[in-house]
Formats: C-alpha cells, sequence, structure tokens
C-alpha cells in the first residue's frame, strides 16, 4: 500500500486503538522535539506531567509513564502485592481475558474471578471470595479491580464506586481501577476525573491514553499516598523505563493541560450513540448492551459477518451468539456511520 493509500485510508470500527494520533497530541511531540534532554524521566516535561496529574487526580496523586496499559496493571498492582496475594476482578475483566496471563506470570499472584451484570462488579459479587481467608491454604485477596468503563461499555456511577471502595477499605482490600476508557467514563457520567477516581475512593489508577487519540502513551497513578513507594523498581524491571520519556509525558500532557481529553471522548461516545440509533432501525439487528461510552454491542445474522467485514474490520465478541463490537473514535464521522449503516441494510434486503 502506498502512503497516498495510508493516508486516505477507511476508518472501521474493530477499536479505538486503530485511530491515529490527534494533531493536537503530534504538535506537542513535535514541540518536544528539539535539543537535548535528560533520559529516563529526568527532564522538564515529565516533571510537568506529574503537575498535570496532580491538578486533575489530586495533590497525592503520583505518576508513573507506561508504553502499554497491560504493562500499567501489571506493574501497577506489583507494586501492592506480594505473590500469596490475590486480585478480585470481574468475569470479563482485560486483566483475566486479554493480557495472556500476564499478571499472573509476572506479579505471580492468582486472579479470583467474580461474575458481573452488565459488566459490573458488585459487593454481592465479591463478598463470596472473601471467605476463608485467614487460611494458610488460600490466595489472600488484596485488591479488587474494576474497569471504568466496563469490558461491555458500561459506566459505574460514582454511588457505585464510592460503595465497592468503602467495602474494600471496611475488608483491607485496595480498590484499582482499569481506566483504559476512563476519559470516556467521566464524559458519559458529566464529572471530573478527580470526582470519578480520587474523590470516589480508589487507591491506584490505570490511565489509558492510547485509546483517546495518544501514541503508546499510558500510567499507572497511585492515588493513595501510603502505596506505590516501590513502583520505580518494578517499572525498571518491567522494561517499562522509557529513555526518551519526554515522548510520553508531552503526549499526556496535550491531553490532560486543556480540554482534549473531554473533546476527543466526548465525539467517541457521540458518535456511537448516533451508530446505534442508526443501525438499531435495521431489522436483524439487536442492540444487547446499554451504549453509554464509545462502544456499541449488537446481534446480527451469523451470515452477515463475513461479507460485512471484508468491508469494514470488527470485532466478533461472541461467535455463539453472533454478538459483534463496534468501536468509535476520536476520529470517526457521521458519513462513516451513513456508509456503515448502508453496507448493514444491503444484508438485510
Amino acid at each position: 500500500m502506498s502512503t497516498s493509500q495510508l493516508s486516505t485510508a477507511q476508518r472501521h470500527f474493530i477499536s479505538d486503538n486503530a485511530s491515529g494520533i490527534h494533531p493536537e497530541v503530534m504538535g506537542m511531540l513535535e514541540k518536544v522535539n528539539n535539543g537535548h534532554m535528560s533520559a529516563y524521566g529526568n527532564d522538564a516535561v515529565t516533571e510537568e506531567v506529574v503537575q498535570v496529574f496532580q491538578k486533575h487526580f489530586g495533590s497525592n496523586a503520583q505518576p508513573w509513564l507506561m508504553l502499554t496499559g497491560t504493562a500499567a496493571n501489571v506493574i501497577g498492582l506489583q507494586s501492592v502485592l506480594s505473590s500469596y496475594e490475590a486480585v478480585v476482578c470481574a468475569d470479563c475483566a482485560h486483566l483475566h481475558r486479554d493480557e495472556c496471563g500476564a499478571p499472573e506470570k509476572f506479579i505471580g499472584s492468582k486472579l479470583l474471578i467474580a461474575p458481573t451484570v452488565q459488566g459490573k462488579l458488585t459487593v454481592d459479587s465479591i463478598r463470596p471470595l472473601l471467605r476463608d481467608t485467614a487460611m494458610v491454604h488460600r490466595a489472600q485477596p488484596r485488591v479488587v479491580s474494576i474497569s471504568q468503563c466496563s469490558e461491555w461499555g458500561t459506566v459505574y456511577t460514582l454511588d457505585e464506586i464510592k460503595t465497592l471502595a468503602n467495602f474494600c477499605h471496611n475488608n483491607n482490600l485496595l480498590l484499582h481501577m482499569d481506566g483504559a476508557r476512563l476519559c470516556n467514563a467521566a464524559v458519559a457520567l458529566d464529572c471530573s476525573l478527580k470526582e470519578v477516581t480520587t474523590d470516589a475512593g480508589v487507591d491506584l489508577l490505570s490511565f489509558g491514553g492510547t485509546k483517546n487519540g495518544l501514541l503508546g502513551a499510558e500510567a499507572i497513578v497511585f492515588l493513595n499516598s501510603d502505596i506505590g513507594e516501590k513502583a520505580g523498581f518494578y517499572r525498571k524491571q518491567g522494561m517499562q523505563l522509557a529513555s526518551k520519556m519526554r515522548f510520553i509525558a508531552a503526549q499526556l500532557i496535550a491531553l490532560l493541560e486543556k480540554d482534549l481529553w473531554q473533546r476527543n471522548a466526548s465525539h467517541a461516545n457521540a458518535m456511537a450513540k448516533a451508530l446505534a440509533h442508526s443501525v438499531n432501525k435495521i431489522v436483524g439487528v439487536e442492540i444487547v448492551m446499554p451504549v453509554e461510552t464509545n462502544v456499541v454491542f449488537a446481534k446480527i445474522p451469523p451470515q452477515w459477518v463475513e461479507p460485512l467485514q471484508k468491508e469494514y474490520y470488527f470485532a466478533v465478541w461472541d461467535s455463539a451468539s453472533s454478538t459483534v463490537r463496534w468501536m468509535t473514535s476520536f476520529d470517526t464521522t457521521l458519513d462513516d456511520i451513513k456508509s456503515f449503516t448502508q453496507a448493514l441494510e444491503k444484508l438485510a434486503h
């Protein structure tokens, strides 16, 4: 494929990871791409990003920049766990289903899987996993991990997070939030990043930027000042201490310093609602989850999948039920939705 073909490549709906870099982020990268700066985060740009995170998450927030979301999850949890301790997570959690056993391999800790309703954990689903915790034969629960938004695109309300946090803290547990799409959830709740994390009682946060217009820029953020003191060593040992750290920091500054995180997430969320509204009129399409962020889950006739995927990439979430996932991004357009809807309509007739 030529460069000219790449520049006009069709947008599709497989993931918000598939989008490019937002122009404002690219501009920030160009801005810091001058001269020399100290390596491994000992530079003015990385110092500035710490202040930006503290502005959004509170004065105690301590971010450690990473290259991938899996690394943020694993190194964050590794920093607060002993190998005999366990993480309670959802049956659909990225930790459990989509990280190729990385938590178990690199932390050595057990994952305890809890059932969910529309992708969300509750106190009632966690409580049975806390029985017999005084027994030496049992892995000891230490962290509860939730995804905001959930893997089904649904959003924990502020009250739901506070309830989980209170339950965790009353049972000597920490609350971790996988915030790969935290910005989308905060926009859906019409609240600040601090309100949905620090103020709600979250102890540590994996903050995602890659899905919201950045290039390989993630962070583990310790919101509880009593934890995470060894994270720097685990980051280095985990091969996530980038030498040219300023290029990760610059992207996160571009995202958070003003309102780009809100604009990008708001647009992606709005496009998902527009997509759901458009395709829901088609006979044979059934929306199966509330559309609260930038993802639409639907059932379609299985014979539609192959011809539709020849025109548009998207994920088959459950082949047995022919449940598919369509994701929108900061750069999805109404024209994209229109042409995708037309492709579905042709299959329906």
